[in-house]
Formats: C-alpha cells, sequence, structure tokens
C-alpha cells in the first residue's frame, strides 16, 4: 500500500495547508494593523484630511472571519487573541483622539 493514497496522508497535508493558509493571514492581518497605524497617525499629523475609516472597516471584517474558523490550533488562537488586543486599544486610542478634535466617526 502507498503512502500516496492513504487517506490520512490526504487529510493530514490538507491540515497542513489550511494551517499554513490561516498563517498567511494571520501575518497579513498583523501587517495590516501596521499600516493601519501608520495611516492614522499620518492622518492625525495633517497630512491627509480624511481619516482612514475604510481601512479600518475591512480590518474588523477580516477579524470576524478569521475569528470565525472553528480549525485554529491554539497558538494561532492565541496570536489572534493577541493582534485582536492590539487592534482594540489602537481602536480606542484613535476614537479617544478624533472625539478630542471634535471629529465623529
Amino acid at each position: 500500500m502507498a503512502i500516496i493514497g492513504n487517506t490520512l496522508h490526504r487529510q493530514a497535508n490538507s491540515r497542513l495547508e489550511e494551517t499554513a493558509e490561516v498563517d498567511r493571514q494571520l501575518a497579513k492581518l498583523e501587517e495590516d494593523i501596521r499600516k493601519l497605524k501608520i495611516d492614522f497617525d499620518i492622518f492625525f499629523n495633517g497630512a491627509t484630511k480624511r481619516p482612514p475609516l475604510e481601512a479600518r472597516a475591512r480590518l474588523e471584517s477580516t477579524f470576524k472571519r478569521i475569528a470565525d474558523n472553528r480549525k485554529l490550533t491554539y497558538a494561532q488562537r492565541y496570536l489572534l487573541s493577541a493582534l485582536t488586543s492590539r487592534f482594540t486599544s489602537y481602536r480606542e486610542l484613535w476614537r479617544r483622539t478624533l472625539k478630542a478634535r471634535g471629529e465623529e466617526l
């Protein structure tokens, strides 16, 4: 019996591919948080006229989509939790700063 035809082998490869895909999504999410922070810093320093609210909404939807995945490993859940915490603290900072400037979301 060849290993290639083994059902368990195919399932293991499928799980590895899913895990790798989620890892890529989490890495992209981390990068997107960093970019959004830079965009808000640019806005608060007066270089742009409008806050990057569309980018923030896209990032929030990405968080929801990844959080709905039931096949996350413990390490991936931990990283997602850390990223969510970081994003939430930034979001509150941005909200308070916009409110202090007299701008509403």
